[in-house]
């Protein structure tokens, strides 16, 4: 068996060890990818320790995938739920504007998407009216503060944009959405929580999307590999 396939399945028994029983049935009935999503979220609360602060909920985005799927997933560990939505990346992340990402970027100026674990900090009103601020917590998004990577509301990731081009439209690296799923952002996701962003690729079946052409960045393995834990503020 290859060393993958064990950390694997280690990951998978782990998280369904630390699952309420009430829960896990909800869980286990779930899409392949919600079970794999569960994984992930309680990989990365461990990994974050006690830069976060409240672990009812994990916002997950999976830039592995087109951004006219919902690829951006509230993972509700306490009720066993996973509600997936659309988000936008940065348009130095997709200098083509097809829809894909195809380079993570950590530096100012770069307006591209920056991959790795946030924190989400408090509301503030912005260029985009009413914003949640982040915290970047690894080497490959701690630029995040000063680098204004927020999450807000825009008219280029609504879902009638989507209907008209066939894609959302890009951001400055900020995690854009839509009026009614930036209302759950706000609701939900807000205030001491984690927010984790990589390009996984996972379809709704449990399969891997292929990394897109022009892509300048490696796959993080599903099972993490070897991780190393995150800053605290």
């Amino acid at each position: 068996m290859k060393r993958r396939d064990i950390l694997k399945g280690t990951l998978a028994a782990g998280a369904a060890l630390a699952l309420p029983t009430r829960l896990f049935a909800t869980v286990a009935a779930g899409t392949p990818r919600d079970r794999i999503l569960f994984d992930i979220a309680r990989r990365e609360l461990h990994r974050a320790g006690g830069a976060i602060w409240k672990h009812d909920i994990v916002g997950i985005a999976d830039f592995g995938l087109h951004s006219a799927k919902p690829r951006f997933h509230f993972v509700n560990l306490e009720r066993g739920e996973v509600q997936s939505h659309h988000v936008s990346h940065g348009t130095g992340s997709d200098r083509q504007h097809d829809g894909w990402l195809k380079d993570f970027s950590n530096v100012e100026g770069s307006n591209a998407t920056s991959r790795g674990a946030y924190v989400t900090w408090e509301w503030y009103k912005g260029r985009y009216g009413t914003s949640v601020r982040l915290g970047g917590l690894d080497h490959t998004n701690d630029a995040a503060l000063r680098r204004y990577i927020v999450m807000h509301h825009a008219d280029y990731a609504e879902t009638s944009h989507l209907a008209k081009w066939g894609r959302l439209g890009r951001s400055n690296g900020c995690f854009a959405m839509g009026t009614e799923q930036f209302r759950e952002a706000l609701m939900h996701l807000s205030g001491g929580r984690l927010l984790y962003a990589d390009s996984l690729g996972l379809e709704e079946d449990g399969s891997i999307q292929p990394v897109p052409e022009l892509a300048m960045y490696q796959r993080t393995p599903i099972d993490g590999g070897a991780r190393t834990s995150v800053s605290a503020f």
